[in-house]
């Protein structure tokens, strides 16, 4: 399936966060926090408001976008205000 964005929206794929500690303890899904970093897979068609380009790594404010499912990845579409940094 194909996702574009309208206006200053932004499509990114949600990182997974590690399942397992630096000491070697897993994780269970449910213990784990929602990660706050991901990468732009499409931008909207507001070119003055959108600073991002596809592929670059992102963070984004935690209670932000709405979150889909995308060929069975975890993806979210956000506004460009609520990308906070790009991770370089």
């Amino acid at each position: 399936m194909k996702i574009k964005p309208l206006g200053d929206r932004v499509l990114l794929m949600i990182e997974k966060e590690e399942e397992k500690t630096k000491g070697g303890l897993f994780i269970p899904e449910t213990a784990q926090e929602k990660t706050q970093t991901g990468v732009i897979k499409a931008v909207g068609d507001d070119t003055e408001a959108i600073t991002v380009k596809v592929g670059d790594k992102v963070m984004y404010d935690k209670y932000a976008g709405t979150n889909i499912k995308v060929d069975g990845a975890e993806h979210l579409i956000v506004k460009m205000q609520d990308l906070i940094a790009v991770v370089e």
